[in-house]
């Protein structure tokens, strides 16, 4: 078994979130030992969901500009993706719940978590919490659009479930839980 044991760890920066420097010595399965140093963003965990309607085979997500992207070559800086949000205090299923009303406008009473996923290991020590869930237009108690205080400018897409999938093979979805979701979704039959 390997191990691994943490000899320092440094705050390089305590702006929006936290980036840490942490040196570490790892030992092999077969007992050779080496120091490393790498870095590791804390930005907390989140939650994201794909809100689904079997009846008229659409799909609910949302559009918004996301800098890292537009200075990564997105010529726009806006992504088309699922639902998310970060947990801060809350369970995962509190937390998407609360999301999702606060984005998309619907309140919806049942969720169901699929899976969990590190996006970034390399970097990033985020653990995202994948949840589906179905909604009709019952549910809608507002228009979603974000937080004004949080400076959330969202818009909500309400699309076909074919179209969806067609956008990541048009580039149009880029974003990575929004491909693994509706991925999900048409493996597992959800809609169509």
């Amino acid at each position: 078994m390997e191990s691994v044991n943490i000899t320092s760890t440094e705050i390089l920066s305590d702006n929006w979130y936290t980036l840490k420097k942490i040196a570490f010595d790892i030992t092999r399965k077969d007992g050779t030992k080496s120091s490393q140093e790498r870095e590791a963003y804390d930005r907390g965990n989140g939650a994201t969901i794909l809100l689904y309607n079997k009846q008229h085979q659409t799909v609910v997500l949302t559009r918004q500009f996301r800098m890292p992207t537009y200075v990564n070559g997105n010529e726009t800086g806006y992504l088309i993706e699922c639902c998310a949000g970060l947990l801060d205090k809350d369970n995962a299923e509190d937390c998407i719940k609360k999301e999702t009303e606060e984005e998309t406008g619907f309140r919806i009473e049942t969720v169901q978590k699929v899976f969990e996923a590190y996006m970034s290991p390399g970097s990033v020590t985020e653990l995202i919490y994948f949840f589906v869930a179905e909604y009709s237009n019952e549910m809608k108690v507002h228009e979603g659009g974000g937080l004004e205080e949080e400076n959330e400018h969202i818009e909500v897409l309400e699309l076909p479930f074919q179209q969806a999938l067609d956008m990541i093979n048009t580039g149009e979805i880029k974003d990575g839980k929004t491909i693994m979701l509706l991925q999900y979704a048409a493996i597992n039959n959800l809609i169509l």
